[in-house]
């Protein structure tokens, strides 16, 4: 009876165990899972980031391109230095002597309101005086306009100052007040220009000069062309030398508000 066979429920046992290993061989596979940022979804993402970044560069390149143009401006330098003769005339010492340059600068702020009163800050209010750093240079400066393509400020020092006048997509014009300025260039290394009350010193768009203001000097200074080209410079070395946060925190404040206001008034 011994060499017969194993015994009926040992059998059954290897039987289920086989169907066992039939049904997890023939088991379909569960469906894999696409984490977040892998896949469809991922690529469009990175797509839509890619595309969005590429119209904010076109728009920023089209805005940066399309300032300065002759139909955007609404001053003009001829008038700049006439103001500036017509105060200085009005305000002449007897003798010949340099009058207050403080008066001076009120009489241009009001004669200017006057020709452009839309575009001209209003003398009435508080004059707001800012620190400048710029190109190695240090001196005051008030906003009397700032827009896209054009600025007019009131600019000088009292104890004088010197530096690298910067490289601009636009044309600066700096009408004297009071005091001298000096400017030197690479086309004449040898020669010192030399403005004084009432002259206008005119930086040509892409030029570029080493100035010095020997003493006291005060200007009304006119720029036009790409003003956005122009902020770099105006404010890198408060950023990173002089580190004066609140007036590089002011100074934006106050530009940024005459970009926008002008905008909303159909000025660029």
């Amino acid at each position: 009876m011994g060499g017969k066979g194993p015994p009926n429920g040992v059998s059954k046992a290897k039987s289920v165990e086989a169907k066992s290993k039939a049904m997890a061989v023939k088991a379909p596979k569960a469906p894999k899972t696409v984490s977040p940022g892998k896949g469809g979804s991922g690529g469009a993402r990175r797509g839509g980031y890619f595309w969005g970044s590429l119209l904010a560069v076109l728009f920023l390149c089209a805005a940066y391109f399309g300032i300065g143009h002759e139909s955007q401006f609404v001053f003009d330098e001829g008038v700049m230095a006439e103001v500036s003769r017509a105060a200085l005339k009005v305000h002449a010492v007897e003798g010949g002597g340099a009058p207050d340059p403080r008066v001076v600068a009120k009489e241009v702020h009001r004669m200017l309101y006057a020709r452009y009163p839309k575009w001209v800050r209003d003398p009435e209010l508080p004059d707001l005086w800012l620190f400048n750093n710029a190109g190695g240079a240090m001196g005051s400066m008030t906003i009397l306009h700032a827009s896209l393509s054009e600025y007019v400020i009131l600019f000088g020092t009292a104890v004088g100052t010197e530096g690298h006048t910067g490289r601009f997509l636009a044309d600066d014009y700096f009408t004297i007040l009071h005091g001298e300025q000096w400017a030197q260039s690479t086309a004449q290394p040898f020669v010192r220009e030399v403005y004084r009350p009432g002259d206008q010193h005119h930086l040509a768009f892409g030029e570029t000069k080493h100035y010095k203001m020997p003493g006291e000097c005060w200007a009304l200074e006119y720029a036009r062309g790409n003003i956005l080209s122009m902020m770099p410079f105006g404010l890198f070395d408060t950023m990173f030398s002089t580190v004066d946060v609140y007036t590089m925190y002011i100074t934006a404040r106050e530009t940024l508000k005459g970009f926008l206001g002008h905008l909303l008034m159909g000025k660029v």
